[in-house]
């Protein structure tokens, strides 16, 4: 029997556990979950320790445990060393943001995907490509020959963001995510811990969630990683590796200071982690910004995207592997693909050694200009941060109003944005804002009047 009545006790977190139900782990951890989705218990609930909730329900310790770590292997609980066990911020928020069902006449800004308008290069680079007599390659599995100077053509693309390697370290991703999720499978196991930003990239949390990994958020000081957090984190939260996308956040839109990456570098370096840095936007830039990766080479993970800067639709990713991580990397990418698409690979080798990939990237930034400018007229008024180039920008709401609402309330009034609760990690407090993206409306005209019912809404709540 327990040692406690707990009749007034204070407890957050008091179930109701039917004991017939086997194993009883799996129990106690559904319930908890039925209990966060009911709304019993709210996000950023700090539960009772294991101890006192195993005698209130007259249960073995090691059966709360084992329930609360298959909860938080689902991304909904995280642990703070020295703090306890949290009902995660994110617990009910929707980290798949590219999602079937999306209403009639709805504005989107909210997936960040560029403007169609710098499109034309790449369909005529692919026109060429389709009327060639020896078009049949193309729908084959990648030859030695094809993917070396490919290779040449990827070591190319990657020094336009930043970074200097060769073709040894070169290996090829069916785009960004398929890259993110291939180093978690090839480095990480069921329960290693990955140090973050406390709101990064949703596709990071969708992988981690569904292979086990567990994201800790790092505190950020003048919106970069805390180097003190980071080194407290790498010593007691037993850091495998460390995720970040250095230039235009996503989705706070902060491009790391020079200083910043090469003080991460080192601390990667120090105390022997890896670093997966996500250069989907560092194209973007006007003159290339050195990559963390240039300061801690043996430790780094670079992903150089096409699906931001050039096409979404352009599903390919460039990935230089240090030499010890290369093999379980290139397995888990065999794995999950045998190889990458021959046409798309084509087509992008073909852009990057003809420069036309420099028009088109040209452009984009033209129009990104352009659009920010409009971002910039219509919500003066308003803490709207993110540089002009950047795709997106990070609108902070007033105290009283929280991402989520606002994004309930876009939607309402036929505007799609992202609130800050679906980038969150973990017990970070999520910040009252949300994302859009300015170059997802098709046209300026949709963009002007998206920006007309947003600033409206932003007045209404003042």
């Amino acid at each position: 029997m327990p040692v406690n009545s707990f009749e007034n006790y204070p407890m957050a977190w008091k179930p109701v556990l039917d004991k017939t139900v086997k194993p009883l782990y799996l129990a106690l951890a559904n319930q908890l979950e039925q209990d966060i989705i009911n709304g019993r218990i709210l996000p950023g609930t700090k539960l009772p320790p294991y101890r006192e909730l195993a005698d209130f329900l007259d249960i073995n310790v090691s059966t709360v445990s084992k329930a609360f770590k298959v909860c938080i292997l689902k991304g909904i609980l995280s642990t703070t060393v020295g703090s306890g066990t949290f009902v995660s911020f994110d617990a009910l928020s929707n980290t798949y943001l590219l999602t079937d069902g999306r209403p009639k006449n709805m504005i989107e800004m909210g997936a960040t995907i560029p403007e169609p308008a710098s499109y034309e290069p790449l369909m005529l680079q692919l026109k060429n490509i389709v009327s060639e007599s020896d078009l049949i390659k193309c729908f084959g599995y990648s030859r030695p020959g094809d993917v070396l100077w490919q290779k040449d053509a990827a070591v190319k693309l990657i020094s336009k963001g930043g970074y200097t390697t060769d073709i040894e370290t070169i290996l090829f991703a069916s785009g960004g995510q398929n890259a993110i999720t291939a180093t978690l499978i090839g480095l990480c196991q069921q329960g290693d811990r990955i140090g973050t930003d406390p709101h990064t990239y949703s596709g990071l949390k969708t992988a981690a969630s569904m292979l086990g990994v567990q994201l800790v958020p790092i505190k950020n000081k003048g919106l970069e990683m805390d180097e003190d957090a980071l080194i407290y984190a790498c010593k007691n939260e037993n850091l495998k590796g460390i995720y970040l996308i250095p230039d235009y956040q996503n989705p706070t839109s902060h491009t790391m200071s020079i200083e910043g990456r090469r003080a991460l570098a080192k601390i990667a370096k120090e105390y022997n982690v890896f670093i997966i840095e996500d250069a989907t936007y560092s194209l973007m830039h006007e003159k290339p910004v050195q990559a963390v990766a240039s300061f801690a080479p043996e430790h780094t993970i670079y992903i150089a995207s096409m699906s931001k800067a050039i096409a979404p639709g352009l599903r390919l990713a460039y990935v230089s592997v240090p030499k010890q991580y290369k093999e379980p990397l290139s397995n888990a990418l065999y794995n999950m693909n045998i190889s990458v698409s021959p046409l798309m690979a084509e087509l992008a080798a073909r852009m990057i050694v003809s420069n036309e990939i420099d028009t088109i990237i040209d452009n984009h930034r033209k129009n990104t200009i352009e659009r920010n400018q409009l971002v910039n007229d219509y919500l003066s008024e308003f803490d709207c941060r993110g540089e002009d180039t950047c795709i997106f920008r990070w609108l902070k709401l007033s105290n009283q109003t929280s991402g989520a609402h606002f994004e309930t309330l876009a939607l309402e009034h036929g505007v799609q944005v992202y609130a800050a609760e679906r980038f969150v990690v973990g017990n970070s407090d999520p910040e009252k804002a949300v994302r859009l993206s300015i170059c997802a409306p098709e046209t300026i005209e949709e963009l002007e009047k998206g920006l007309e019912i947003l600033k409206q809404l932003l007045r209404s709540l003042k």
